[in-house]
């Protein structure tokens, strides 16, 4: 007797954005998936500045850190399960849904920002598994090898990726997390004990956890409109990333340890070492730096999604094999790693809006006649509390690695006699200002009218 096939798990991801998309993803599906997009290779050097946000002789104790660490990643992971509900109600794309919010022609702003972005950081997520592969082999195997294959694995995750999240949830998953318990145990054995510090910085590595958090943002929708409920997704996003940065993050302090502070700082691929050279360290490394493709992965499937917004006839595998292609280039050419402190600008865009966009979903009540449509027409009054928010963001963010970015808002802050203290948050006060504004534009216009 022929066995019943049930047909929705092998459905993929539609080719065009005329064709309805599957809606086949539970909340473990999201869950596995957004876990191992929150252990990332250079994550664990980011415990450095979890550890010590404001770089000076005045550290967070661990029980300070661990605790910003839960915090800052619940807070973080709200906005992006937030960010994923409009996806799963609408089956739209991130980018699309951003026609509702703008209007269509107005959409291609951000379109266009993300897909510079997300381009951006699919060729750094290449450098850091060719960096990553190194620190295993040596350079016996040359750095662009690594790089093009990285670029392959990339490119067929991204021509099937329903299949892809699928395959992480069942296979790379299992090996991720055998692979953090090892190092977690083998870690905390050789590293010394983290003893001492204060509470002093406890708001800016909040802060900093939150930044790492929100950076997803921009593509949360474009996987959670594959999702069987709004409750799976918000779950998935909320639960996987949060359990898992926590522990990236602490194991991280420890490798960090190891490492030691000023390795890290001056060479972030540094704190790889320790990694490496624990008993079956190469083994366990090798399941990292092979999952670190689920974030080229991610980034290259977000582009696709955001040229769709652009071009929604195009069949989204040629926009898949030109990008993954386009990324690899890059990754090949350019310092990336330079180049990762001016993407960190344009990702400041998206929290502010997502504060717009939350407010005149969910509160304003527009979600249940949201047109995504390519006629939708212009809202060109919702840009005003999006570009507030980004102003906000800016005056209560550190200071830019950027020179000339940083010099303009030390210039503004200068202007207006304004100081940013330790506990302000740039995330939280964009979210809030563009949302309280956006709310106020809703309020008077329901007056008036």
């Amino acid at each position: 007797m022929t066995p019943v096939v049930d047909e929705t798990k092998r459905a993929e991801a539609p080719l065009t954005l005329d064709e309805p998309a599957p809606r086949t993803l539970g909340v473990l599906d999201q869950g596995a998936f957004w876990a191992n997009l929150a252990v990332s290779l250079l994550g664990f050097s980011f415990a450095l500045f979890l550890i010590n946000p404001l770089l000076d002789d005045d550290p967070l104790s661990m029980t300070a850190a661990v605790t910003a660490t839960v915090v800052g990643s619940l807070i973080g992971t709200a906005m992006v399960g937030l960010a994923a509900i409009p996806g799963a109600q609408t089956g739209q794309p991130a980018m699309v849904l951003l026609r509702g919010l703008f209007g269509a022609k107005l959409s291609y702003v951000p379109t266009v920002l993300n897909i510079i972005q997300m381009v951006g950081w699919g060729a750094f997520e290449l450098w850091v598994i060719a960096s990553g592969a190194q620190a295993i082999f040596g350079t016996a195997v040359p750095y662009a090898v690594w790089v093009i294959v990285a670029g392959v694995i990339t490119m067929a995750f991204t021509i099937y990726p329903l299949g892809a999240i699928r395959l992480i949830r069942r296979v790379v998953t299992v090996g991720v997390i055998i692979s953090t318990i090892w190092f977690a145990v083998v870690l905390l054995r050789e590293a010394p004990a983290q003893t001492g510090g204060t509470w002093h910085a406890f708001a800016p590595a909040v802060d900093f956890v939150i930044a790492l958090s929100v950076s997803w943002v921009p593509m949360a929708a474009d996987f959670a409109r594959h999702s069987r409920s709004s409750k799976a997704a918000f779950a998935g996003v909320v639960g996987g990333y949060t359990i898992a940065q926590v522990a990236c993050l602490a194991i991280g302090v420890y490798a960090v340890a190891i490492a030691g502070h000023q390795a890290v700082l001056a060479d972030p691929t540094a704190v790889f070492a320790p990694f490496v050279a624990a008993p079956l360290g190469a083994l366990f490394f090798g399941i990292l730096v092979l999952r670190e493709t689920d974030q080229s992965f991610a980034n290259v499937y977000s582009v696709t999604m955001s040229l769709q917004n652009l071009m929604p006839r195009v069949d989204r595998r040629i926009f898949s094999v030109a990008i993954s292609v386009l990324i690899t280039a890059v990754a090949l050419v350019v310092d990336v790693n330079s180049y990762s402190a001016f993407l960190s600008i344009i990702g400041a865009v998206f929290v502010p809006m997502l504060g717009v966009l939350a407010v005149d979903y969910f509160l304003l009540g527009r979600g249940a006649n949201w047109n995504t449509a390519r006629d939708a027409p212009s809202r060109w009054l919702m840009t005003v509390p999006w570009a507030l928010g980004f102003v906000t963001w800016w005056l209560l963010a550190a200071p830019s690695t950027v020179s000339w970015w940083a010099a303009i808002w030390n210039g503004v802050r200068e202007a207006v006699g304004f100081t940013p203290q330790p506990w302000m948050s740039a995330a939280l006060g964009a979210f809030l200002v563009s949302g309280l504004l956006t709310l106020a534009i809703g309020t008077l216009k329901r007056r008036t009218a």
